[in-house]
């Protein structure tokens, strides 16, 4: 391994990139620094919160909960002998 590492890479095409690989490396950049900014005016126009104002009586409490699902309140689970 220590050979490989000491070998310099020589040949006519080593050091030399194209001017092709800088503009996609600048467009990418671009095009990052503009979704960046997207994406900050689209957040800051968010409500601070996604409560409703004004709750229906009928309105669950907890909207995610699932119908069918029954919960067991002050009850301990039965021991096994």
């Amino acid at each position: 391994m220590l050979v490989y590492l000491a070998q310099q890479p020589t040949g006519p095409e080593f050091g030399k990139a194209s001017p092709l690989g800088l503009l996609v490396i600048l467009i990418l950049l671009a095009g990052t620094v503009l979704l960046v900014r997207s994406m900050n005016k689209h957040l800051k126009g968010l409500p601070e919160t996604f409560e409703p104002e004004h709750p229906e009586p009928d309105q669950k409490a907890d909207d995610g909960t699932e119908p069918g699902v029954i919960t067991v309140e002050d009850s301990e689970p039965k021991q096994s002998s």
